[in-house]
């Protein structure tokens, strides 16, 4: 799989997806984000992955959202596979919360506008002492009604996250931390022993477990969409049973299904 504007990596159980657009300070075009959509399926249908590390090339940011330069009236210009830049970065957000596996985001820079989405909506984000988050849609004439904004006030309390969009403020790793917008940072030097330190907890779990949590922490708060998900993910546990094979192989022998011998189970 080539790639123009992302890194993508597999190794050891773990993929790591890199937005590869430093000189932008990692600000996303149409085209990194139909990569990035492209990355995420991949890790998503690869059984051999376990958890995802998000994160930006170099080491001033993580990502600053959508490419200024390229913008104009009516959204951001070109479209890959006939999706808006705007389009395109909520279902890459949807992809991050519904892939069965954990989702870690590496901040090792600027973490800004869509770039503070993307970690926030991450499973788990651990940051550069010298990162920065913040919003700037009022600031740029642009704002997220989804994700960025019920994902953010469930991290961390309603009036932060109001705060957090309405003023367009930066805030430090330590600040970052306290308001409980991520879970860790470490010194830009020990950034990746850390991001490596948990992505290797992470595999010692029970994959099954893990995929059922992340579906159930989203059950309640993305209605049917999130009920569904949690419901799936069940049915592919139920489609390992032999009461399920009995179904299956009923229909295919052409007789009536024994279900009797599984009710005490």
């Amino acid at each position: 799989m080539e790639f123009k504007e992302i890194l993508y990596n597999k190794e050891g159980g773990i993929a790591t997806i890199t937005i590869n657009r430093p000189e932008k300070y990692n600000a996303c075009t149409p085209v990194t984000i139909y990569e990035l959509s492209q990355a995420f399926t991949d890790a998503w249908v690869d059984t051999s992955v376990g958890v995802v590390v998000f994160t930006g090339a170099g080491d001033k940011a993580f990502c600053t959202g959508g490419d200024q330069s390229i913008r104009d009236k009516g959204g951001y210009g070109g479209t890959v596979a006939a999706l808006p830049l705007e389009v395109g970065w909520q279902q890459v957000s949807l992809l991050i919360r519904t892939i069965p596996k954990p989702v870690i985001a590496r901040v090792n820079g600027y973490a800004i506008g869509g770039g503070n989405v993307f970690q926030v909506v991450c499973d788990l984000s651990i940051a550069a002492e010298t990162a920065k988050f913040g919003q700037a849609g009022p600031r740029v004439g642009s704002f997220d009604p989804g994700y960025g904004t019920g994902d953010l006030a469930r991290a961390v309390g309603m009036k932060k996250a109001k705060e957090i969009w309405y003023l367009c403020r930066l805030y430090t790793a330590k600040e970052a931390l306290a308001m409980g917008l991520i879970n860790a940072f470490v010194t830009a030097d020990k950034l990746d022993e850390e991001v490596e330190k948990w992505c290797r907890e992470l595999l010692e779990k029970s994959p099954t477990a893990l995929k059922m949590l992340k579906y159930s922490f989203h059950g309640e708060t993305d209605g049917v969409i999130g009920i569904s998900n949690l419901g799936v993910g069940g049915l592919g546990m139920y489609y390992e049973t032999e009461e399920s094979l009995e179904g299956k192989t009923a229909f295919m022998e052409k007789r009536k299904p024994n279900f009797s011998k599984y009710r005490n189970k």
